[in-house]
């Protein structure tokens, strides 16, 4: 490069012009040789690097490499081998010019701080994906971890450059930028907040990514598809997104369905309210009339047997109904519910199954179901429920009882 050099030089002084035209042209001509040495560096070392993994990814089994590959970081690593060139020839470029040599120095060490940079996101992305890979990994919100990284290394290669173009080192950068921390604390508020909230989601595991969330505040109801520094997307059902700050987690409550997907149920619990005009006792030819009912027939037969018992040892005097012992409509028909729920084939009979009176309201007595359907998917659950209160309000009327409803004109 230096004969080059000579040779340029003489040459333009040889043809008759000035020596200082000649350095001008001296320099244009060498800038050119070098552009053009860093172009087939650049193809060349890009080619090598990229054949070499694309050979090593086909005979391992990992696809990390395949990962680094598809994330470029072979093609920005080969940047490197150009930039150490120029680093070393381009002093003789400017040889003639030594006021040009301070600039073009500077542009390439900030030109190698972005560089290094990208390639640390490069990588950083590979191990991303290949994160997102395992299996014990691919619920944890790994989006958050690297982007912490990320903005950390911004932040130096930022306060590099920056210390570089104002000439002063880096560690006085960094003193002076202390005195406005207050300042930056407040620029990046949101994304101190969403760090220490990925943490603390981290450390709780109180959010994966596939969990099913519902927080009323920001409209979200379905399933967590991405957790990342400052924000958690989710999937509603309707198939639009919400955004949910990162930090809401931890500063607003919501609700994780987690712990009845890995349940072995999904809980049922809804009342159908009764009119308590409609409850009465049960007399002998009612009670024949109900053992007819399958479900209850032996309880009714064994129930009935052990009140007559208790009546005739007492003496109870039954011409009045209301004496002694005796079974009401809604005691049978609860009793049926419960039998016919526990022998339902899509309830969960390891689960909890009960039928029970709720506190009586201005429109009537509430009677509960409260089960877990064995299949715990959305539509096969409402299917479930759905089927379970068809029969259950079918079957009222049978036992001389009446469900609530608002007559026609009359206005809650």
């Amino acid at each position: 490069m230096e004969k080059l050099q000579c040779f340029f030089y003489d040459y333009f002084v040889s043809v008759g012009i000035s020596e200082m035209t000649a350095k001008y042209f001296n320099m244009l001509c060498l800038l050119i040789v070098l552009i053009i040495i860093i172009y087939i560096a650049d193809r060349i070392t890009r080619r090598l690097l990229i054949n070499f993994f694309g050979r090593f990814s086909e005979q391992t089994k990992t696809n990390f490499d395949d990962l680094l590959v598809n994330h470029r970081a072979p093609r920005r690593i080969a940047h490197l081998v150009p930039l150490f060139l120029t680093i070393q020839l381009f002093p003789i470029v400017f040889f003639d010019f030594p006021q040009f040599e301070v600039y073009i120095l500077m542009l390439l060490k900030v030109y190698g701080i972005v560089l290094t940079v990208w390639i640390i996101r490069s990588i950083l992305k590979t191990f991303e994906s290949y994160f997102k890979t395992l299996p014990r990994l691919k619920d944890k919100p790994i989006d958050s971890y690297i982007q912490v990284a990320m903005l950390f290394i911004w932040i130096i290669g930022i306060a590099s450059i920056l210390a570089i173009l104002i000439d002063l080192s880096f560690l006085k950068f960094f003193t002076t930028l202390g005195a406005a921390s207050a300042i930056l604390l407040l620029i990046f508020k949101d994304t101190i907040l969403g760090f220490v909230a990925s943490i603390q989601v981290a450390i709780n595991d109180s959010v994966r990514i596939g969990d099913w969330i519902t927080m009323e505040k920001y409209g979200a109801d379905g399933d967590v598809i991405e957790i990342n520094l400052s924000t958690v997307q989710v999937q509603n059902f309707d198939m639009t997104i919400t955004h949910i700050p990162t930090y809401a987690l931890i500063a607003d409550s919501f609700k994780n369905w987690r712990g009845m997907q890995s349940s072995g149920g999904r809980r049922i619990k809804r009342s159908i309210i009764l009119k308590a005009k409609s409850i009465k006792y049960l007399d002998n030819d009612h009670i024949e009339k109900l053992k007819k009912i399958e479900l209850i027939t032996d309880y009714l037969t064994q129930r009935q047997k052990d009140i007559n018992a208790a009546n005739e040892a007492k003496n109870v005097d039954k011409s009045v109904l209301i004496n002694g012992r005796n079974m009401t409509n809604l005691g049978v028909f609860r009793k049926y519910l419960q039998t016919y729920i526990e022998q339902h084939s899509a309830v969960n009979k390891e689960m909890f199954i009960m039928v029970r009176q709720l506190a009586p309201t201005p429109q009537g007595l509430p009677l509960e179901i409260y089960c877990f359907s064995s299949d715990k998917r959305w539509e096969n659950y409402e299917y479930i429920m759905s089927d379970i209160f068809d029969h259950a309000l079918a079957a009222v009327p049978y036992f001389d009882l009446e469900v609530f409803e608002l007559q026609a004109g009359i206005i809650e």
